[in-house]
């Protein structure tokens, strides 16, 4: 007997799997996670080309998009499922739009579908994935006593069953968009899903899985710091509360901001709605940013990720990530009343990093160098090469009031307090961010190196080496 009058998919997926049990509400939203991390692996391996010109499948889920990686989206149609006290889309309910969501400058299609509210879908995160080489189906529910449960499956009928369940919904809302998903849905249908395929998914598991007593390896040059001690219980909860924390929020940011750019697709807004909308786009984006930071920064903490970020390490081109990164930079300056001098070689080598990771780490760096400064400052940023590496280099020049030639007074470092194993807060701006020992291990995660001087003149001196390719 279902709950509702079409089944959810946790009871789907439930009896089709009787040994499912019900856990503490940390391990399964543990296991959701990992197995999101495994699943958005296994598509980057498993399909052919990363393209945003031919979709090479489906992705429904809910409440907000899983796809972090950007380029990934792109070679994907996605569909995200969410309940609203208001939704704008459901003043038009059989002429739902496409959102067009731009990132790279690469646009891709994200749809948006509302649920009604007693509808128990509503209280489950799932993730239904069609490819041609696998099809997959993920859920997360709770229960009425707070435990939740996970569960996911490669069976064909037991995907087939989930969307049946979904594409009910879909047909009572947009019966053109069903015929649609119905026919890519069948498109991809293998008749028995590859044990190569579940196997290298159980393996992505495991390499995402926590493992408390192990040290995370280094794989840069040693950093001149004391080696951490092993992970107490209370280091631990202290991860993985951060973990949950950056989870939870950006799952209503990524909602916000897929609805804001929907909005922005309507015609005739007044300019000042536009600046607004666009605004909120823009801050969206920006925290999004940093709660992938800190749930990267607490993953390497809890798992052996490390390990895999750094198979992904590959020869790139730096010119191209700050070509994409400066104007962020001058943004972030420009809001703080700062001012910033970039200063580059004519001819920019190859270096040897994880694309998808080292421009949101440099931003995110940048954005905290920029909080940790008075306004006035002077940021000059300098990248020059340096052996076998490349070094890029924040240096702070603060100003004095009645010119715009660096100041020789000492400049006095920002007060700075701890918050648990990974954070800092800043009593003068209030700012929250990655304390420099878990930004060194994210720049060792992504091949590179993080050097923090103090100079007298100067403050803080933020120096990172990357390796060159070796035919550079």
């Amino acid at each position: 007997m279902y709950q509702w009058i079409l089944p959810s998919l946790s009871e789907i997926l439930v009896n089709s799997q009787p040994s499912a049990t019900e856990s503490s509400s940390a391990k399964a939203e543990q296991q959701w996670r990992v197995s999101i991390a495994a699943t958005e692996q296994l598509l980057s391996k498993s399909l052919a080309t990363i393209s945003p010109e031919t979709s090479q499948g489906l992705v429904l889920s809910a409440p907000a998009p899983i796809l972090s990686e950007p380029r990934l989206a792109q070679s994907l149609q996605t569909v995200t499922f969410t309940a609203k006290p208001f939704n704008p889309l459901a003043l038009m309910p059989f002429e739902m739009p496409a959102a067009v969501a731009v990132v790279d400058e690469i646009a891709y299609q994200e749809t948006i579908l509302p649920l009604l509210e007693a509808d128990p879908l509503t209280g489950e995160q799932f993730c239904l994935v069609f490819t041609e080489n696998f099809r997959l189906v993920l859920v997360l529910a709770e229960y009425k006593n707070g435990n939740k449960t996970f569960c996911f499956s490669f069976d064909s009928e037991v995907v087939e069953q989930a969307w049946r369940a979904l594409g009910a919904r879909v047909m009572l809302s947009n019966p053109d968009l069903f015929a649609d998903l119905e026919e890519v849905v069948q498109k991809y249908y293998p008749s028995q899903p590859d044990y190569r395929t579940v196997m290298e998914f159980s393996r992505l598991l495991l390499t995402h899985l926590p493992e408390p007593q192990e040290q995370i390896e280094s794989v840069s040059p040693p950093l001149p710091i004391s080696p951490s001690p092993a992970p107490s219980a209370s280091h631990r909860s202290d991860v993985e509360l951060l973990q949950a924390f950056a989870h939870e929020v950006r799952t209503p940011l990524t909602t916000i901001r897929t609805t804001t750019r929907l909005l922005l697709k309507q015609r005739d807004l007044p300019p000042n709605v536009i600046k607004r909308l666009e605004l909120i786009d823009r801050e969206c984006t920006e925290q999004i940013d940093r709660m992938e930071l800190l749930f990267r920064a607490a993953e390497l903490e809890t798992s052996a990720s490390e390990k895999s970020t750094n198979a992904q390490l590959t020869a790139m081109s730096l010119d191209r990530v700050l070509q994409q990164s400066i104007p962020r930079w001058q943004q972030a300056a420009d809001r703080r009343n700062l001012t910033l001098d970039v200063v580059l070689p004519q001819e920019l080598p190859m270096v040897v990093s994880n694309p998808n990771m080292l421009d949101r780490v440099l931003t995110g760096l940048m954005e905290n160098f920029t909080r940790s400064l008075p306004a006035g400052s002077h940021i000059q940023v300098q990248v020059i090469p340096a052996g076998d590496q490349l070094k890029l280099q924040l240096l702070p020049l603060p100003l004095t009031e009645n010119n715009d030639k660096a100041s020789t007074s000492p400049c006095t470092p920002p007060i700075r307090k701890a918050l648990g194993q990974l954070l800092m807060f800043q009593p003068e701006t209030g700012t929250i961010s990655l304390n420099l020992n878990a930004t060194k291990h994210l720049f060792q995660a992504i091949g590179g190196k993080l050097i923090v001087r103090e100079r007298p003149r100067h403050g803080e001196v933020l120096t990172i080496f990357l390796p060159l390719e070796v035919n550079s």
